[in-house]
Order: structure tokens, then sequence, then C-alpha cells
């Protein structure tokens, strides 16, 4: 009789844990999980309606169990302070650029070097593949969801330029990395923000800027230019990031987390062909302006090429300081590139 009871009494244990595990299964299926994505582009630029989409195909797969409410335009936090918000958890989803806060991603700042990238499509490639292989210690306060970047930045003048040695006369609007470059190559770099720069071109303030063709559309400055050069040869490219606070990546039940990591991977490629999609736009407007397409021949080229050796030395020199493999990274780089 004892033995009955024990048995009964053991049943009894075992069917109650597995209705609360079924319960809790039952739950988590039917339980919805909100995020807030900071995206900095607003909300009518091409990459933002990209971003918007790639939140609506995740609350499709998730059958409505995630659901993302897009923030543009720095309505939730600033681009510069974007990849802090997301690791505090102010926002659970954010994209902006590494540049913004330069020394924050020392290796990843190889990303961005003049090494000729052709386009949107590849730069993209390129960045995602260098985040998989190298897993920077720089990323790891977050879950990276996929990165992407611009297509080739170009010169865009209001004087002719027919070799490397009239770049040395040119004032040319250009910050950051890209003022590295100008000075390289024997020109003027001025920093100002995109919104001056019209108005600078206008006036004669510069010259030139280096930018991605799809700014002379963007931000109508091929208006004010005459020319655009092909410096792709030298073609730096702008890396930007979709990242994902831990904390809110590790709540999520691991199909939830799988569907947003498919997403996310064929997102890659969308987002570089949006890039390469707004070059063309940008092409097709200064090409309606009737403004002059040059080309540099191969040796003037080659001129510009050599030119960005210390950039790339100087980059390899800051990141070994710190103990990272940049010299490895940019050979890395230069490989993929050379495909």
């Amino acid at each position: 009789m004892k033995k009955l009871m024990f048995l009964v009494l053991i049943t009894a244990i075992f069917a109650s844990s597995c209705e609360k595990e079924d319960s809790g299964t039952a739950a988590d299926a039917g339980k919805t999980y909100t995020l807030n994505y900071a995206v900095f582009f607003p909300a009518t630029h091409l990459q933002a309606q990209t971003a918007e989409a790639w939140a609506r195909e995740v609350e499709k797969r998730s059958d409505g169990r995630i659901a993302i409410t897009l923030f543009h335009g720095g309505t939730l936090t600033q681009a510069p302070q974007t990849y802090e918000a997301v690791v505090s958890g102010i926002a659970d989803i954010g994209m902006s650029v590494f540049a913004y806060t330069r020394g924050r991603f020392p290796l990843l700042e190889g990303l961005d070097l003049p090494l000729g990238y052709p386009d949107g499509v590849t730069a993209t490639r390129v960045a995602n593949e260098m985040v998989a292989k190298y897993e920077p210690a720089e990323l790891s306060d977050v879950h990276t969801l996929y990165l992407h970047a611009h297509g080739p930045g170009i010169l865009a003048s209001r004087k002719p330029v027919s070799s490397a040695a009239d770049l040395k006369s040119l004032k040319i609007r250009a910050t950051g990395l890209s003022a590295k470059i100008v000075t390289a190559l024997g020109g003027t770099p001025l920093s100002m923000a995109q919104g001056e720069t019209y108005e600078s071109l206008q006036k004669g303030v510069v010259d030139a800027t280096l930018c991605p063709i799809e700014t002379l559309k963007g931000w109508k400055q091929g208006e004010v230019i005459d020319y655009v050069v092909d410096t792709t040869a030298i073609g730096y490219t702008t890396a930007m990031y979709v990242v994902m606070n831990k904390d809110k990546w590790n709540s999520l039940p691991e199909d939830l987390q799988k569907i947003l990591t498919a997403v996310s991977s064929e997102w890659i490629v969308k987002q570089g062909q949006a890039w390469d999609t707004a070059d063309e736009e940008g092409r097709a407007f200064v090409t309606d302006l009737n403004k002059t397409f040059l080309s540099l021949p191969e040796g003037e080229s080659r001129i510009l090429v050599d030119a960005m050796s210390p950039i790339y030395e100087e980059y390899v020199q800051a990141t070994e300081a710190k103990g990272l493999p940049g010299a490895a990274f940019l050979a890395d780089l230069q490989a993929l590139l050379a495909e």
C-alpha cells in the first residue's frame, strides 16, 4: 500500500512539473517582445526605409511576437551617442556610424581606410566578413546584428582635375579620415558639416568635396560643382553598425534570436544595394545637370594610391600600440578587395 501511494505521489509531482513546463513554453510562445530601434537617418532616407523594411520582416517572420518601433533622425538618441545608448539600454537596437566616436573602435577604423572600395555591396560584405573573422572586443558589450557601408568616396569639384598634382592647389571639404586623405594628397582640408558644404562650394570657400556620389543628390551639392572626378582607386567608405542591447538579446527565446539572425544576414546585401541605388541616383542627378565626369590616367591613379601609405602606416602603428592586430586586419581587407 505504501509503495502504491509513493508511486501515485511521484506521478502527481511529475505531471505537475510537466504542466508547469508546458505552461511556461506556451507563455513564451504567446509573449510579445517590444523593441525600440534608434536610426540616425531621417525617415525619408533610403537607408532608414531599408531599416524599416528589416523591422517589418522580423515582425512578419516572428508572427508578431517581436514588435519594433523605429525612432528616426535622432529622436531617441543622437547619432554619436547611439552605441552607448544601446549598451545602457536606452535603445534596444541602434544604427549609427563607427567614426562618430573616434577612438572607441580602434580596430574597426580600418574598415574606413581609402582602400579602393568599388561599391556599397562590396564595402558592406567586406565589413561583415571582417567582424565575423576577428570578433573584435570593442563590440563585446553589444550583440551585433550586421554592418553596412556606403560606396566609394569620390571628388566633386568646381575645378577640373586631370592629375594628382592638380589636387595640391585645392581647398577640399573633408572631415576625420577624409581630411587625412586630402592632406596626404597635398591639398588643403577644410572641416565643415554637410549642411554647410553647399554654400561653401557655391561661394568658393572650398573648391571641392570628398563624398560618396549619392551626397551630390541628397544634399543637392551637384548643383554647385562642375566636375565629378573618379578617385575610386582610393575610394574610402564609412562603416555603420546595427547592434542590439546584450541583455535584451539574451532575454529573447532562441527561436526569435534565430529569426533576427536570419533576417539580418539577408539585409547585409539589401542594405549594401540600397547604398548602390543611392549612388546611381546621385550619378543620374549630376548627369541631368550636365556636369562633367573625369577619369584619371592609370599612372595618376597609382600616385594617389601610393600617397595613402602614411595613412595605412599610422593605422597599423596605432592599433599595434594597443595590442590589436592592425597589420593583419589591414592585410585581410586588402586581400578581400583584391578578389
